[in-house]
C-alpha cells in the first residue's frame, strides 16, 4: 500500500473501495471524521492501530460511517422523531463498528452494532470493514431499522430484499456526497448514471474474494452492480438461490431489482436537474440529495404489504408530487416501469390520482414521547405450520397483511399486471426459503427431523426459533 501523509485534521482513507486485486488504487486524504456526535452518533471499536494499513482501515470505516449518517440525519421526519434522529432503541445512543469481528467474507448489522470480518483469500487478506461501500451498506440497515423498525421481523422476501436494497442505495447516495467521486463518475459515464461505473459497482474487493471461492456467487466486477436490467418477478415464484447472473428470492439477489430501478431513477433525475445544460458536479450533488429525501419520505409512509416494491415506488412518486411538485415524476415512472416494479398502467394511474385519494390515507397515530412513530406500517402475527420443518408446533411469524395505500401492481413478464400474492402465503414462502437455505437456528430441544439440519454447517443463521411463553416464534438475528 502506498503511504499517504496525514496531518492533524486529515486522515488517509480508501475513496470508494480498495478494489479487486491487483489494485492500483491508493488512499486519499479526507477531513478527520467526528465520532460520537449526535444525532446518530457512531464510533469504531478500539483505538487507531499504529500500522499504516490498520490506520487506513480504521479511518476509512469512521469516515464512511460519518458520511452516511450525515446524509440521513437531517431527513428523519419530525412527526416520527419529535426529539430528533435516533437509532433503534436496541442499539443505544451510539452505533459502534467492530472491524475485526472474526473470520468470514461477510459483514452484518444485528441491533447491537455493526460487525465486519476478514478472510485470507488467494494470498490477500480481505477486510470487509475497509470498503466504504460495505460500511455504508451496513449503516443503511441501521438507518432503515431506525426509520422502520417493523421491517426487522417481517416475514417477506420482498421486504427483506428491500432492506438489502436500501443498504446498496445508501452506498450509492453516500458515494455521491464526495466531490472527487462525482467528478470521476461524470468522466466515466458521460453523465449517464445508469451506466456501470465506480459508483454503481459495489464492493469490488469483496466481490473478487467471493468469486475466488464461489465463482458464480457475485457479479463479474464487484459484489453487486446497481447498473442492471433485472425485471421484477413475484419472489414467491422464484427459486431460493441462483447464480448471480440469475434472479432468486434470496434477499441479496432480489434486492438488485429495486436497486437497479433506483439507479435508473437517479440517472433520470440527473437529466431533469441539468435540463438543457451540462451535467456537472452540482447537478449530481443536487440529484443525490433529492433522491435521498424522496427515499426517506417513501419508506416512512409505506405499509407492510405483500407487493412492497410497487408500494414504495408509488410512494416515491407521491413524495415527488408533494416535495418537488412532480419535478422528477417522469424519471421515476420510466425507471420503475423499465424494471417491472410498476406496470405502465399503475405508473400512469398514480399521477392521474386514480389509485388513491385523501380518504384512503392512513390516519395519524398518537406519538408516545421518545418512541419512533410510523404511519400505516405494522405486521400481523400469523401461524405457519412447523411440521414440515420438524418443529413440534406451529411457528408464529410477522406477515405483511396491511391494506395498501395505492392500488398499483408490478408488471407481468409479457403484458399486463401480476396478481398480488396474499400476505399469509408470502410469509409461508419466506419461512420455507429460510429453512431450505439453512438460515434458521433451532434450539436443541426442538431439533428433530428436518430441524436437526439447522446446525450441520457454517451457514450464518439470520433467524432463530424461540419460545415466547405462548408458543414458537420466528425472530430475526441479523441483516448480513
Amino acid at each position: 500500500m502506498t503511504t499517504v501523509h496525514e496531518v492533524e485534521d486529515e486522515v488517509s482513507v480508501w475513496e470508494d473501495d480498495p478494489g479487486a486485486p491487483p489494485s492500483t488504487r491508493t488512499p486519499v486524504l479526507r477531513a478527520r471524521p467526528a465520532l460520537r456526535t449526535a444525532p446518530l452518533a457512531v464510533d469504531v471499536q478500539g483505538t487507531v492501530p499504529p500500522d499504516t494499513e490498520g490506520a487506513v482501515r480504521y479511518w476509512t470505516a469512521a469516515e464512511a460511517l460519518g458520511r452516511t449518517v450525515a446524509l440521513y440525519a437531517p431527513l428523519f421526519p419530525a412527526d416520527n422523531f419529535p426529539n430528533g434522529a435516533t437509532w433503534n432503541p436496541a442499539v443505544g445512543e451510539v452505533l459502534v463498528a467492530d472491524l475485526n469481528a472474526g473470520v468470514d467474507l461477510n459483514a452484518y448489522y444485528d441491533r447491537g452494532g455493526l460487525a465486519f470480518f476478514r478472510q485470507h483469500v488467494s494470498g490477500v487478506t480481505v477486510w470487509s470493514g475497509e470498503s466504504p461501500d460495505i460500511v455504508s451498506h451496513e449503516t443503511g440497515h441501521a438507518i432503515l431499522d431506525a426509520l422502520c423498525p417493523w421491517m426487522w421481523d417481517a416475514a417477506s422476501a420482498e421486504i427483506a430484499a428491500f432492506h438489502e436494497s436500501f443498504g446498496d442505495m445508501t452506498a450509492v447516495l453516500a458515494g455521491l456526497r464526495l466531490a472527487t467521486l462525482r467528478e470521476q463518475v461524470i468522466g466515466e459515464t458521460g453523465g449517464e448514471l445508469s451506466r456501470s461505473s465506480r459508483l454503481s459497482r459495489l464492493a469490488e474487493q469483496l466481490g473478487w474474494a467471493v468469486r475466488q471461492l464461489a465463482p458464480s456467487s457475485a457479479d463479474p466486477d464487484c459484489l453487486r452492480n446497481a447498473s442492471n436490467e433485472l425485471f421484477y418477478r413475484d419472489p414467491v415464484t422464484l427459486p431460493p438461490s441462483a447464480p448471480a447472473s440469475q434472479l432468486s428470492s434470496e434477499p441479496h439477489s432480489f434486492s438488485r431489482v429495486f436497486t437497479g430501478a433506483f439507479l435508473r431513477s437517479l440517472a433520470g433525475m440527473v437529466h431533469t436537474v441539468a435540463g438543457t445544460g451540462q451535467i456537472d458536479d452540482d447537478v449530481l450533488r443536487t440529484a443525490g440529495e433529492d433522491a435521498a429525501t424522496l427515499l426517506v419520505m417513501a419508506v416512512t409512509d409505506t405499509a407492510a404489504v405483500p407487493s412492497y416494491y410497487a408500494q414504495v415506488a408509488a410512494h416515491l412518486i407521491e413524495a415527488d408530487q408533494e416535495k418537488f411538485a412532480g419535478k422528477y415524476t417522469a424519471a421515476l415512472q420510466a425507471a420503475f416501469v423499465r424494471h417491472g416494479i410498476l406496470s405502465p398502467a399503475s405508473a400512469e394511474a398514480i399521477v392521474d390520482g386514480a389509485t388513491a385519494d385523501d380518504d384512503d390515507k392512513p390516519a395519524e397515530r398518537s406519538i408516545a414521547p421518545g418512541v419512533p412513530h410510523q404511519r400505516g406500517a405494522s405486521t400481523s402475527e400469523v401461524a405457519v405450520s412447523g411440521r414440515p420443518y420438524g418443529l413440534p408446533d406451529d411457528l408464529t411469524v410477522r406477515a405483511p397483511v396491511e391494506s395498501p395505500r395505492f392500488s398499483v401492481a408490478p408488471a407481468a413478464p409479457s403484458r399486463g399486471e401480476l396478481a398480488t400474492t396474499p400476505g399469509e402465503d408470502v410469509a409461508a414462502a419466506f419461512v420455507e426459503d429460510l429453512f431450505r437455505q439453512g438460515r434458521v437456528a433451532v434450539p436443541r430441544e426442538y431439533q428433530r427431523g428436518f430441524a436437526a439440519a439447522s446446525g450441520v454447517d457454517g451457514t450464518l443463521r439470520t433467524h432463530e426459533v424461540a419460545n415466547n411463553g405462548a408458543g414458537l416464534v420466528l425472530m430475526r438475528r441479523v441483516f448480513d
